[in-house]
C-alpha cells in the first residue's frame, strides 16, 4: 500500500486533495486528555493521516470510561493500562504511518511548554477549566493554535484559538468559574452521541488549520445539544478592557499565579495530588512498605493501594489519585499518611 492509497477517499475532497494530505502527513498534534473527547480526536486524526500525534493523560482506564471513550475496552482495564498508553497501542494498529507518543502525565505549568512546544496544533480534551486557562496561556505564548471543546449532558461547545488573531480563551471567559458553580459529568451525565459531534467539529476544525485553510474556520462559538437538536452561533469578539492574555501577555496560570495544583476529578469521587519538580518513586520499594496495611499492586505505569474504603493510584511522577473521598484536606492526609512525598 502507497503511503497515499489509504487516504484515497479523503484526497478526492475538494476541500483536501492531494496537497492537502500531504500537510497533514507533515503536521504534529498534541491532544491534551485522552478521554471522552480525546479518544474520539485522536482515531480521527490518526485515520486522517496526520503525521505525528502526542497524546498526554493523566488518568487511567475504569469501566465507566467504556460507555463513551471509544478507544479502550475490558482489556484494557484488566491489564491495569493508562489512558495514553492504551490508546495508543490501539491507533498503531489503525495506522502505523502515524508517529505516535504517548505521554502519562498531568499537564501542569512545569511541563506544558515542552508539552506542546514542536507541535503545529493543539486539540482539546480535557475536562476541567483550569487546565483549559492553561493551554491558553502557553499557546498565546508560543503562537500556537489551539481548538477548545467541552462536553456535557446531552450538549457541548467549541471554538478555535489562533493566537493574536481571533479572541482566545480568556476573552471567552475571563475568570476561572467559582467551584460547584458549574455542572460535571458526575453531578448530570454525559451522553457519548454528544461527544462524538463535538469533538469531530474540533477535529474538523483542526484539519482546516493543518492544511493552512484559516479562513475556512467557523469563527465563532458553537454550540449543539444533540437530544434537542438545537445548535447555535455565537460571534466573539473582544471587549472594551483589554485581555489579560492575549493584549496584556499576562501568563497567570502558566506562570502558576492563578489555579492549584490539587483537583476534584470529573466523573467520579476522587481528588488528584501533583507533585513539582523532578520525581522519580520506586514502585517496588512503595509497595514494600504498603504491603503490611492494605492491598497493593503495580505495574511499570502505575501503583495502586487499597485501604479501608479509599484507593491510591500513585503515578511515577508521585502524582496520586486519592478515589473514595471528595475532600481535599482528607485527600492530603492519606496521601501523606502512605506516599509521603
Amino acid at each position: 500500500m502507497s503511503e497515499l492509497e489509504r487516504y484515497s477517499r479523503q484526497i478526492l475532497l475538494s476541500e483536501i486533495g492531494r496537497e492537502g494530505q500531504e500537510k497533514l502527513l507533515s503536521s504534529a498534534v498534541a491532544i491534551i486528555g485522552c478521554g471522552a473527547l480525546g479518544t474520539v480526536i485522536a482515531n480521527s486524526l490518526v485515520r486522517a493521516g496526520v503525521g505525528r500525534v502526542r497524546i498526554v493523560d493523566r488518568d487511567y482506564i475504569e469501566p465507566n470510561n467504556l460507555q463513551r471513550q471509544v478507544l479502550f475496552d475490558e482489556e484494557d482495564i484488566a491489564k491495569g493500562l493508562p489512558k495514553a498508553i492504551a490508546a495508543a497501542e490501539k491507533l498503531r494498529k489503525v495506522n502505523s504511518q502515524v508517529e505516535l507518543e504517548p505521554i502519562v502525565a498531568d499537564v501542569n505549568p512545569d511541563n506544558i511548554e515542552r508539552i506542546i512546544g514542536d507541535v503545529d496544533l493543539v486539540m482539546d480534551g480535557t475536562d476541567n477549566f483550569e487546565t483549559r486557562f492553561l493551554i491558553n496561556d502557553a499557546c498565546v505564548k508560543h503562537d500556537i493554535p489551539w481548538v477548545y471543546g467541552a462536553v456535557i449532558a446531552t450538549y457541548g461547545m467549541t471554538m478555535t484559538i489562533l493566537p493574536h488573531r481571533t479572541p482566545c480563551f480568556r476573552c471567552f471567559l475571563a475568570e476561572m468559574p467559582v467551584p460547584g458553580s458549574t455542572p460535571t459529568c458526575d453531578m448530570v451525565g454525559v451522553l457519548s452521541p454528544a461527544v462524538n459531534v463535538i469533538a469531530s467539529l474540533e477535529v474538523t476544525e483542526g484539519l482546516k488549520i493543518l492544511m493552512d485553510k484559516e479562513e475556512e474556520l467557523y469563527g465563532r462559538l458553537l454550540y449543539v445539544d444533540v437530544w434537542t437538536g438545537n445548535l447555535e452561533q455565537l460571534e466573539l469578539g473582544k471587549g472594551d478592557d483589554p485581555c489579560p492574555t492575549c493584549d496584556l501577555g499576562q501568563f497567570e496560570f502558566l506562570e502558576a499565579r492563578a489555579g492549584s495544583y490539587l483537583t476534584t476529578l470529573c466523573g467520579r469521587e476522587a481528588v488528584q495530588i501533583n507533585v513539582r519538580g523532578e520525581v522519580k518513586v520506586s514502585f517496588p520499594d512503595l509497595a514494600k512498605r504498603l504491603n503490611s496495611v492494605g492491598q497493593v499492586s503495580f505495574n511499570d505505569y502505575m501503583l495502586r493501594f487499597r485501604v479501608d474504603s479509599y484507593e491510591l493510584t500513585v503515578f511515577p511522577d508521585g502524582r496520586t489519585i486519592v478515589k473514595g473521598t471528595t475532600d481535599e484536606a482528607l485527600a492530603r492526609s492519606l496521601y501523606a499518611r502512605y506516599v509521603g512525598l
